[in-house]
């Protein structure tokens, strides 16, 4: 998980380009389907009209109205592993460097999942343990890191970069928060398309080999700031779960 700041802005699209409508339009068109959550793959350009899954045909005009909010939550995804009913107490170790502002991030993180009455609850220390993941502060890095469930457990351990220090105790209170949810099994919620949370040209990160299985309840959308697991975090994130994120978890557990 990355600051949106960090990312180019590159323009899409281009190459798609057909006749028979302006390109202003046909741009448009495309620019606005991906932000409301189409993979760039699904959305093809012949002579100019913009179609969706191969033969749905979108106007500009209707997709300028996939845009407007609508009360609903928003999207979530998860990994095929997850952690086993058998995992009660999970212990989060922070390293030595979670003093000040990380010390706070993290016991509101913990916080986060425990106000949710999920299966699991998650304590600070290493103590009676089910399983244990290790928080580590990474030098340099803006933004955060961890890997996902095997064998029934959490992933191991999250890193969490000191570079998140300047944007204050409720962002890396998200980052955290994001990181755990990883070790959890929840994936990116922009994973089919990145560019919805970090700008820049559209990316998806596919499969990537743990699976990305919608969670029932949530839509299969993404916007910004519409939850916890957007691949990139803005300098405004509240480092509180979104209704589609509270739906997710207690959904899976």
């Amino acid at each position: 998980m990355f600051t949106r700041a960090t990312i180019l802005a590159i323009s899409f699209g281009s190459m798609l380009i057909g006749c028979g409508v302006s390109q202003t339009e046909t741009q448009e068109t495309i620019d606005n389907l991906m932000q409301a959550g189409f993979p760039a793959d699904d959305i093809m350009v012949v002579d100019g009209d913009v179609y969706v899954g191969r033969d749905g045909l979108v106007s500009v005009e209707a997709s300028r109205e996939m845009l407007q909010p609508v009360d609903t939550t928003k999207e979530q995804y998860r990994t095929t592993n997850l952690v086993g009913s058998n995992i009660r107490r999970i212990c989060i170790s922070p390293s030595s460097g979670f003093t000040g502002a990380f010390s706070t991030g993290i016991d509101l993180a913990i916080e986060n999942y425990n106000q949710l009455g999920l299966q699991f609850t998650l304590v600070r220390g290493s103590s009676g343990c089910d399983a244990t993941i290790r928080a580590v502060i990474k030098r340099g890095l803006v933004g955060g890191s961890s890997g996902f469930p095997s064998g029934g457990k959490p992933y191991t351990r999250i890193n969490i970069g000191d570079g998140i220090a300047p944007y204050g105790t409720d962002v890396i209170e998200h980052v955290i928060t994001h990181e755990i949810g990883h070790t959890v099994g929840l994936r990116h919620s922009d994973y089919f398309n990145r560019s919805i949370s970090c700008g820049g040209a559209a990316s998806n990160e596919g499969d990537g080999g743990v699976g990305a299985i919608h969670i029932s309840g949530t839509p299969t959308g993404a916007t910004v700031g519409g939850s916890v697991m957007n691949s990139c975090f803005r300098s405004s994130e509240s480092g509180e779960w979104t209704s589609s994120d509270r739906t997710a978890l207690q959904t899976v557990y």
